[in-house]
């Protein structure tokens, strides 16, 4: 009896060592592939047309810090990611390349030592453009129906951004993950027509869902 009271004690002793866990103190590390997926709209331009922007899928990277058992802080981070814009009527004008760092602060359902860890987040986005860049659609240029544009310039972005995600434990360092962000993204376009011979300023909105899915490791 003494033998085996003195194993279900050194059982006990060892149980948080041998857990899966999202505890006080680990840091998370995240990979996987982060799609992009814009809700663009913008004002009306050039006869009543609106810019439309389209997927994109890169490497996403995330970094998270866990302060307690159930709360945590969490960066994105991603390669950058390059979409195509279209002009309704018009058709694809211009490529753009981005990166939205987004800092969350999480809460973690359930326990620590538990498999399955479902969490919500909410943060800041910031995203910052760059290398946009209107391409040689004949619409674009200055020859017949052309609309002679140039000089495209994104404004950067603060916005606030939303998160719900998913751990599966599969030992006591490694999970898998999948996540789902929203980012409020506004921005404005700025360019010139030589035909109209005037200088736009167009608010725009691409307010994106993030889809992540990958894989973790605990340290």
């Amino acid at each position: 009896m003494k033998k085996l009271s003195a194993l279900i004690l050194a059982a006990a002793t060892l149980a948080p060592s041998i857990s899966f866990a999202h505890q006080a103190g680990d840091f998370l590390f995240r990979a996987g592939t982060a799609t992009v997926r814009p809700n663009a709209g913008s004002d009306a331009i050039l006869g009543g047309n609106h810019f439309e922007v389209n997927n994109n899928t890169q490497l996403g990277l995330t970094f998270g810090y866990m302060i307690t058992d159930n709360i945590g802080v969490e960066l994105l981070a991603a390669t950058p990611f390059e979409h195509k814009v279209s002009l309704t009527g018009v058709g694809e004008i211009a490529k753009v390349k981005h990166l939205p760092p987004t800092l969350m602060a999480q809460y973690y359902f359930g326990n620590a030592e538990d498999k399955l860890r479902p969490y919500l987040g909410a943060g800041l986005n910031f995203t910052t453009f760059f290398d946009e860049k209107f391409n040689n659609n004949p619409a674009v240029g200055t020859g017949a129906g052309g609309l002679g544009l140039n000089g495209l310039d994104l404004k950067d972005s603060w916005g606030f951004a939303a998160q719900a995600g998913l751990d599966y434990n599969l030992d006591k360092n490694w999970m898998l993950n999948a996540s789902v962000w929203w980012m409020n993204i506004e921005t404005k376009a700025r360019f010139n027509s030589t035909v109209a011979d005037k200088d736009f300023d167009v608010k725009t909105r691409l307010d994106p869902f993030v889809f992540m899915f990958g894989v973790g490791y605990r340290f």
